[in-house]
């Protein structure tokens, strides 16, 4: 089959599964903020609740979309479509299983954008542009409060964005690869980076948080301050767009983190245990299971810190990123950097 169909195809694959994901994580955000705050949760709309958010989903696309008449309306309509389409964008080099290998002999990896030797620099450049998306919501909506939830969450997402690359630094220091596959390949048999990057894991899942404006650093849309911040002004589906990019965000990022530091789909001595032939169906299944399995135990811990801690102050926020984050990255690049050549 002609390669760009089968990219195309799994690009197709990846988005609807992303939609899912997001769906399904609005649900049991739902779910385990009521069990955290001893409440019943969603259980109205369908079985169990199950159907809350096509519920949500119908409710936005049925309210009337309101723009502020002083407005800049196109860059107002390009904001939503500019974060939904990077956190989107970012799934394309995520690797969850292997290959699958056909009977001829052909290699069909899973990824969307397989093999891509600069992989986990071109999550950072796109996660650095999804800032755009934001400030320009906050600008173009004529609107103090929209702007200064703008400001926030682009001096937030640059300070952030410093430490999270430098703790992707040592992780790719020790893989000796941008290449998400060889990431994962250099993490096989349980050597996975989080016994030999702790800190560099620390720091990373920090600077997540603030990079998906998740509580306790979602200081652009802080309600008793900037009443939506950056997304007061939205209403209907493009306000629903910079929900759906927030989960599809808070996915990335664990996805992300289960590759570097987990091992992504790693499980030392379970598939020759099970007798799972690399290549083969139930081999792809089992690995799409492990890396999946991973991603929700993050996903859990994102939902549980938000409805546990209080939200910061700025200087707070700020302090953490700057005197903190970024000098412990330093260090750890040293440390780093000495081990593997003084080791190696």
């Amino acid at each position: 089959m002609n390669t760009i169909v089968v990219t195309l195809i799994k690009g197709a694959i990846a988005l609807n599964v992303a939609l899912v994901v997001a769906a399904a994580l609005v649900y049991f955000e739902r779910r385990i903020s009521a069990w955290i705050q001893y409440r019943i949760g969603p259980n109205r709309v369908g079985p169990f609740g199950l159907l809350q958010p096509l519920a949500d989903v119908l409710k936005l696309y049925t309210k009337e979309d309101i723009v502020p008449y002083n407005a800049s309306k196109p860059f107002h309509r390009l904001a939503p479509i500019i974060s939904i389409a990077v956190a989107l964008s970012m799934l394309c080099v995520i690797t969850p299983a292997s290959y699958l290998l056909l009977e001829d002999g052909t290699k069909l990896y899973i990824a969307v954008a397989p093999n891509v030797n600069v992989g986990i620099l071109l999550i950072l450049a796109l996660s650095s542009i999804g800032v755009y998306g934001i400030t320009l919501a906050g600008w173009s909506s004529n609107n103090k409060y929209s702007l200064l939830g703008g400001l926030r969450s682009s001096a937030q997402m640059i300070s952030y964005e410093l430490a999270m690359g430098l703790a992707a630094v040592a992780a790719i220091m020790l893989t000796g690869s941008l290449d998400m596959n060889q990431i994962i390949s250099a993490q096989s048999g349980g050597r996975w980076n989080i016994w030999f990057q702790p800190l560099g894991f620390v720091i990373f899942l920090v600077a997540s948080f603030a990079e998906t404006n998740r509580a306790p650093f979602d200081l652009p849309e802080a309600e008793p301050e900037l009443v939506g911040g950056y997304h007061t002004e939205y209403s209907g589906m493009k306000f629903g767009l910079f929900y759906l990019a927030e989960y599809a965000n808070m996915f990335t990022a664990s996805a992300v983190m289960t590759t570097l530091y987990l091992g992504g789909y790693d499980m030392p001595f379970l598939p020759d245990l099970l007798g799972l032939q690399e290549g083969t169906l139930p081999r792809v299944f089992f690995e799409l299971a492990v890396f999946l399995g991973k991603v929700s135990v993050l996903l859990f811990f994102f939902i549980w810190v938000r409805w546990t801690l209080p939200r910061f102050r700025y200087d707070q926020l700020m302090n953490l990123g700057w005197r903190v984050l970024l000098p412990l990255g330093l260090a750890n690049i040293v440390i780093t950097g000495a081990i593997v050549f003084f080791v190696r």
